[in-house]
Parts: structure tokens; sequence; C-alpha cells
């Protein structure tokens, strides 16, 4: 792990003005950081319409700045990603932070929890579609 975070924004913010700070930020870290692939949570459409259109929304800014960047882009849902991190796809919410704290040796686990998430989500990938990790020298 290089970095952790989450690329936030003001709560009042139009939503079109949101969705452009969530792309510049996220461009930026691509540009930084370099990474080999994204790994995203596949969606799914729960009882909360106006939510699961949102976040389709912002997903889909971060999917159009990795494609821009040629970056292959991974999806693995929620159960996917606790039993890979944890080996039970039905742990709590306090169980992936925790193990994900204890797998990246981090002092505390990681804060806000979408970095959290995020986190948890990135040793999902590497556990299934392997990683280059061993072979940076």
């Amino acid at each position: 792990m290089l970095h952790y975070g989450a690329v936030t924004t003001e709560a009042h913010t139009p939503f079109n003005e949101r969705l452009e700070t969530i792309y510049n930020g996220v461009l930026a870290l691509m540009q930084t950081y370099h990474p080999q692939a994204m790994a995203i949570e596949k969606l799914f459409f729960n009882t909360n319409q106006k939510t699961a259109i949102d976040v389709a929304q912002a997903r889909g800014v971060l999917v159009l700045a990795a494609q821009q960047n040629r970056i292959p882009i991974f999806e693995y849902t929620p159960l996917q990603v606790k039993q890979s991190v944890v080996g039970y796809g039905r742990a709590e919410k306090k169980q992936v932070q925790e193990m994900t704290r204890l797998l990246l040796n981090l002092e505390k686990i990681p804060k806000p929890d979408d970095a959290a998430d995020a986190l948890a989500m990135a040793i999902c990938h590497c556990h299934s579609a392997g990683s280059l990790i061993g072979s940076l020298g």
C-alpha cells in the first residue's frame, strides 16, 4: 500500500459539481500513482433508487477516468470482498475493517470507512487477479 484516503465533496454542493470533484480527484491519484488496475464494487440496486442512481453516476466517472487512462477495471461484489479478506462472505463490516488493518499491518482501522472499504477491495483484487507486487524490485 502506497497511500489511502477518500475523495470527498461538500454536502450542499450541486451534484454535477460533486461528480466533477470526484473525477478530478481520482484522475489526480491515477496520474500520481499510475495504478496497474482499478477494483470497483459491482453495482446492485437496493430499495433507494435515488441513492442507487447517484452512486451509479459517481461510479461512472471513476470508470471513465480509468478507461481514459487505459487502466483495466475489475468488479467485485461485497460478498467476494468479505470472502477474500475475512474468509467468510457474510462477515460484519467491523470484521472486514479489522482484517484489512491486520493484513496491511496498520496501527488503526483506516478512516473514513470508504477508505477502509477501498483497501479491502484492493486486497480482494490482489487475491483474485494476482499482482505484480512480487515482481517489483
